[in-house]
């Protein structure tokens, strides 16, 4: 039987790594960034100018294919990026990407017209996920330096850091 007298213990808030918070940003990132341009198709006009060969005022080549999909890998890459990275490039990488991609997704409002509502609300929640990643990015934690404990006043030495060293 259980013991009911001690408290209910809170929840367990074990600390989730940098990178798997970085990696599960830019995974939301990216399925915003997808179905964004998805239900874009259902916009009345964009499936006939697709078909006539334009996209937005783009006119659809190989080129355009191309840098298309280039911009939509660089938020997939980022994903594994964050998860592989060693903490100092992780951390200026995703400050970089992060930072380019806020004026890229600013201009998709461009042509928005009646349907502003909707590409408002997919580039704010795309910006405020970008805005997280700068934060998570920009703040990460730093691990303090260990020193190998001397008598006081004593210099470390090599050899006081090998008989410490496992």
């Amino acid at each position: 039987m259980p013991d009911r007298t001690t408290a209910s213990s809170p929840l367990d808030g074990s600390r989730i790594p940098v990178q798997a918070k970085l990696a599960a940003a830019w995974t939301s990132f990216m399925f915003l960034y997808v179905y964004v341009d998805y239900l874009h198709l259902y916009k009345p006009g964009v499936v006939s100018d697709i078909l006539a060969g334009v996209v937005f005022t783009f006119e659809i080549s190989a080129g355009f294919a191309v840098t298309a999909l280039a911009l939509t890998i660089v938020p997939v890459i980022m994903i594994w990026l964050s998860v592989i990275l060693p903490p100092r490039y992780n951390r200026a990488t995703n400050l970089v990407v992060a930072t380019l991609l806020i004026p890229y997704m600013v201009f998709n409002a461009a042509g928005a017209g009646s349907w502003l509502a909707f590409y408002a609300l997919g580039i704010a929640v795309e910006l405020l996920l970008l805005a997280f990643i700068l934060q998570t990015s920009w703040a990460w934690p730093r691990r303090a330096a260990v020193r190998p404990a001397g008598l006081p006043g004593e210099a470390v030495t090599d050899a006081h850091i090998e008989s410490v060293t496992p």
